[in-house]
């Protein structure tokens, strides 16, 4: 099982996100602690993605704990995925 941990940057597109898509996002979370079913970002970045409809969610893995470290929909994902390239 693992520990879901919210980085400060997670929350910079959360208050945009309707309320009913935010529980979609919230169910998916709560998955993270022992799904492993999720994508890579890209080979080489360390970054993992799960997908909840049009928004992604993006993370780190340390261990046993899970850091959250973005959230938005397809645009905001583009924007933040070419800044870590």
């Amino acid at each position: 099982m693992y520990e879901i941990v919210f980085a400060e940057s997670y929350f910079k597109f959360w208050k945009n996100i309707s309320l009913d898509t935010r529980s979609k996002i919230i169910k998916k979370i709560e998955l993270l602690k022992t799904d492993k079913k999720f994508r890579h970002l890209r080979s080489g970045l360390p970054y993992f993605v799960q997908e909840v409809g049009q928004y992604r969610v993006c993370f780190l893995e340390k261990d046993n704990t899970r850091i959250l470290i973005f959230v938005g929909n397809h645009k905001e994902y583009e924007k933040w995925y070419l800044s870590k390239m």
